[in-house]
């Protein structure tokens, strides 16, 4: 490992884990090919989704507590 990388990687695990997730995702993004196809079927799936919450035929769930359960459930 160049000192360089290992300079990275140390400041990097002094961000928080939402930023870790984040840094992590952008760094392997360009490492895997889009694929329009999926992104279309995402896409659908999101505006279905929010249609639904709006037409008021899905609940909704405080962000503070699904993340409360997430951190709960990790080792």
């Amino acid at each position: 490992m160049t000192p360089l990388l290992k300079q990275i990687e140390e400041q990097a695990r002094a961000l928080s884990s939402e930023d870790r997730a984040r840094l992590a995702e952008s760094m392997l993004e360009p490492l895997q090919p889009l694929n329009a196809e999926i992104e279309a079927a995402w896409s659908e799936e999101i505006e279905d989704r929010v249609s639904a919450f709006d037409r008021g035929e899905m609940a909704s769930q405080d962000g503070d507590d699904v993340f409360a359960e997430a951190r709960q459930s990790l080792p």
